[in-house]
């Protein structure tokens, strides 16, 4: 096994044992309920978050509530469809779906199953697109927009899941889609 591939495993390892320890509780009703919280980030909410704000700056007729809404439902609608590209193309076992028996795998593969569908988080992925695309309009609340999306991604390892791994990755997915709507804002915005 060469250097790389035994770093690889390391990390991999690493990254399995720090979000089993995380989700050694997943099942308590306290994580019940920060798993319905969670789900504020699922994409039905993110994309009726982002069409309302686009809807209600068109009806108000306030330009950077317009802005952000579209910047908002484009990024998401982007970090969606790269995530599900990323999805079909990698096998991950869920974490709770290991502590309930299935074997662990991360493989290249197309198992459309709920259990191995870990890598990458679309939860994080949306969160982090749509908090970006919001910070672009809205600077001053970067911060806070940013917490949000933040516990996002987090309150995934607890609730079992995902790991670490697919939080990053779905993080870097949100990240690259939300610059790639920006690039295309910023270019269409450009005097001919």
């Amino acid at each position: 096994m060469t250097k790389v591939k035994k770093a690889a495993k390391r990390l991999e390892e690493a990254d399995r044992k720090v979000t089993h320890k995380a989700a050694a509780k997943h099942d308590t009703p306290p994580m019940q309920v920060a798993a319905k919280l969670g789900e504020l980030a699922d994409q039905p909410p993110l994309i009726a978050l982002s069409a309302a704000t686009l809807a209600l700056g068109l009806i108000l007729r306030r330009r950077s509530m317009t802005e952000a809404g579209a910047r908002m439902l484009a990024s998401h609608l982007l970090a969606t469809a790269a995530k599900e590209v990323v999805k079909r193309s990698v096998d991950r076992t869920r974490p709770h779906s290991v502590k309930k028996g299935h074997s662990y795998k991360l493989e290249p593969g197309g198992d459309r199953s709920h259990h191995y569908s870990s890598f990458p988080s679309g939860h994080t992925a949306g969160a982090v697109a749509v908090a970006r695309a919001a910070a672009r309009v809205w600077p001053d609340a970067t911060p806070a927009l940013s917490l949000a999306a933040a516990g996002a991604g987090a309150i995934q390892l607890p609730i079992a899941k995902h790991y670490v791994g697919d939080v990053l990755a779905g993080a870097a997915i949100g990240l690259a889609s939300e610059w790639a709507v920006d690039a295309a804002v910023r270019a269409a915005n450009r005097p001919a």
